[in-house]
């Protein structure tokens, strides 16, 4: 039986800034070194180095500016949209959340996020997934977004399942090790389809 599609895309949008659930998603600045000292700053976070490798190893804010610029020249290409997390309100950096591998052809992404320690636990993640999501769907017409996370990330799993993404099975040694890139680690997929139930965002506050 046929899906009907949640979203429809509006040929009027053109890269609007997601919006909502308590956020606001702008793009991250690679001109900016206040965009470059919070990237630096939340790549560097243990939490994250302990389930994230970078392709490229850096610690600096250099190595952070170069990052940011080929999230840049990503984004232009049409193969990335990378989004800094704000709190709707007062316009503080809160996280990251990003679309990856963007295929129109195949209308499929992946998703990756992190938020910086002193905003978690407020659903931070679960309400910017939910409206990244709803953002590509809506806007880029993608049916499929993945969400692929370290096994043992059980914070990273309950965001998923939390914003609709159905577990769908693992991934034999799909990821590096924290810190190495001649090591590999198993990787719980989620998926998400257009067609699929939005869930409610949790509080905003």
């Amino acid at each position: 039986m046929a899906h009907t599609p949640m979203y429809t895309l509006d040929p009027s949008l053109s890269r609007t800034e997601p919006r909502g659930h308590g956020l606001r998603l702008p793009a991250w600045d690679a001109g900016s070194d206040d965009d470059a000292h919070t990237w630096l700053r939340g790549c560097l976070d243990p939490e994250f180095q302990r389930w994230n490798t970078t392709l490229k190893l850096w610690t600096d804010l250099a190595g952070a500016r170069e990052s940011l610029r080929g999230r840049a020249r990503d984004a232009a290409d049409g193969r990335s949209a990378s989004f800094r997390i704000t709190d709707e309100e007062s316009g503080t950096t809160l996280g990251h959340i990003g679309l990856n591998e963007i295929s129109r052809q195949m209308k499929v992404a992946r998703v990756g996020y992190w938020v910086l320690p002193e905003a978690r636990g407020r659903g931070v993640a679960t309400r910017a997934l939910l409206l990244a999501s709803r953002w590509a769907y809506a806007e880029l017409g993608l049916h499929r977004l993945e969400l692929g996370h370290a096994v043992g990330h059980d914070a990273s799993c309950r965001v998923a399942e939390r914003s609709g993404y159905v577990a769908e099975g693992t991934l034999r040694e799909a990821m590096f090790e924290a810190g190495r890139h001649d090591a590999f680690r198993d990787v719980h997929l989620h998926a998400r389809l257009a067609t699929d139930e939005e869930p409610t965002p949790p509080g905003a506050r």
